[in-house]
């Protein structure tokens, strides 16, 4: 079975090119199954169609939410693919399995108001308060998401044109047009940047004070502390900045077909959703201020 995941994984990387997050998320998934056949004494040859219900039962009894075992079903169906196609199973026991209703659950998001207090938490003049409000303009001013961000190497932002080059989900490169604000706090912190020590050998953009590129839990750990300083009560996520840029896009008047390529979407109908988001906010005015709302 080990080998059989390290085969599909490799695939993964190799062929497929998908995010090192990804294939972490793929081969935690499959750890967890190997698991569950040493138990039974099997082997992912003689692993049937019940087996793998009532394992997807156990992690449902779990505790596990219906949109973590729906991409629990994705990695099996893959993974099992994968085996049939390179002849190690003859049977593919993942075939025919019944996937769960997600509840629609639309993302969070802020208000532009609530940006502004988040953003102006960072108002001094010290390294780690330039890093973080440069590190969020930017995030806010491109739509990217947290993985993209910590990842980002210096010579992918050309300060000159305004424009910012990224490597996203599945290796798809995309350039992303920066806002002056953005731009400015960059250039503001790359001058504590230079004077790092090491930091000429470092190719990240964003460093930790180790010198190393910042990690995405660092990032969440400030963010987290900024909306709490900032008063919002509302559940922020690195991805609440991402989703807050694509609704307020939208909301000024962009192209959803804009606004998908910016957010690196492969489908339209992934962009879509924010525009259910600014309808309710529309319904919310209209409750608010309409004699009959």
């Amino acid at each position: 079975m080990q080998e059989h995941i390290k085969n599909f994984l490799n695939y993964l990387t190799a062929e497929k090119g998908l995010a090192k997050n990804t294939i972490d998320a793929y081969s935690s998934d499959l750890k967890n199954l190997s698991l569950y056949l040493r138990k039974l004494s099997k082997t992912s040859e003689t692993l049937t169609h019940k087996d793998l219900t009532e394992y997807l039962w156990q992690r449902k009894l779990s505790g596990l939410c219906p949109r973590s075992i729906y991409r629990l079903m994705e990695t099996l169906r893959h993974f099992f693919k994968f085996l049939a196609a390179e002849g190690v199973i003859t049977s593919n026991p993942s075939s025919n399995l019944l996937a769960p209703k997600i509840p629609s659950k639309l993302p969070n998001k802020l208000s532009i108001e609530e940006v502004e207090r988040l953003l102006n938490i960072f108002c001094d003049e010290k390294e780690l308060s330039v890093r973080n409000r440069a590190m969020l303009e930017l995030m806010y001013a491109s739509g990217l998401r947290v993985s993209e961000l910590v990842g980002l190497d210096v010579n992918n932002l050309d300060t000159n044109l305004g424009f910012l080059r990224v490597v996203g989900k599945g290796n798809k490169e995309r350039i992303i047009p920066v806002g002056e604000t953005a731009l400015y706090w960059v250039a503001k912190y790359m001058i504590f940047r230079d004077k790092k020590k090491n930091a000429s050998t470092e190719r990240g953009l964003f460093l930790s004070k180790f010198c190393k590129k910042i990690s995405r839990i660092e990032f969440w750990r400030q963010l987290k502390n900024a909306a709490k300083k900032a008063d919002i009560q509302k559940n922020i996520t690195p991805h609440t900045l991402r989703h807050s840029f694509a609704s307020h896009m939208l909301a000024g008047g962009a192209d959803l077909r804009y606004v998908q390529e910016m957010l690196g979407h492969s489908s339209i109908t992934t962009t879509q959703i924010y525009t259910h988001i600014d309808k309710d906010h529309i319904k919310e005015l209209h409750k608010k201020f309409h004699p009959r709302g």
